[in-house]
Parts: C-alpha cells; sequence; structure tokens
C-alpha cells in the first residue's frame, strides 16, 4: 500500500473502533455504567493500535497537523455512517452544513501557505 495511503487507511480502522468505543454503548442504556467503560476501555486499545502507528508512519510523509486535521474528517465520515447506520440516527441539514465548514477547514490546511 502506498505510504501516502497507509495512514488514512489505519486511521480509519482506528475510527471505526474509537466511534464504537465512544457511542456504541448508547444503544445499551440498561447496562451499567462501569461494564460499557470497561468495554470502552477494551475497544479503546484496539483504537490505539491502529491510530499510533497510522502517526507514526504518517508523519514521515504527513505534518502532525496534517495528521490531526486527516484524523478530524475521517472521525466526521465515520461518525455520520455510524449514526445513521448503527444508531438510526438522523443526519440534518445542520449537521451536513457544520461538517461542511470542518471540511473546509481542513482544504485550508492542505492547501498550504495563503499569499
Amino acid at each position: 500500500m502506498s505510504p501516502k495511503v497507509l495512514p488514512i487507511a489505519l486511521l480509519l480502522v482506528s475510527n471505526a473502533f474509537m466511534t464504537f468505543a465512544w457511542y456504541g454503548h448508547l444503544k445499551f442504556g440498561e447496562r451499567p455504567l462501569y461494564l460499557v467503560i470497561l468495554v470502552s476501555w477494551l475497544i479503546a486499545l484496539a483504537e490505539y493500535c491502529f491510530a499510533v502507528p497510522a502517526n507514526r508512519i504518517g508523519h514521515a510523509i504527513y505534518s502532525a497537523a496534517e495528521l490531526k486535521t486527516m484524523q478530524e474528517v475521517i472521525t466526521l465520515v465515520v461518525f455520520a455512517v455510524f449514526s445513521v447506520v448503527y444508531l438510526g440516527e438522523r443526519l440534518t441539514l445542520n449537521h451536513l452544513v457544520g461538517f461542511g465548514f470542518i471540511c473546509l477547514g481542513a482544504f485550508f490546511v492542505f492547501k498550504g501557505p495563503l499569499n
């Protein structure tokens, strides 16, 4: 896999785990809080196993700011799919506009210096 693409792929997998760790328990509101915290920590461990290599490998090509920006945009995409498919929630126009502004910010991070 291309060195430019590998960090993105690892961040996608990482964010899938992260999203389940942070929001997956919302479907199980009857479970005790200590249990969902424990399960979330175990899922988060798997997330770290992808996030740390993504950043280590990616930093050879991308700046830390670019890696963080990629991670945020990937998080939004993964979360949007997760919230619709897994949680059954609706994405509204307000959500899409807000996400769009965040992606616009990402554009400026990758654009380079403004003259």
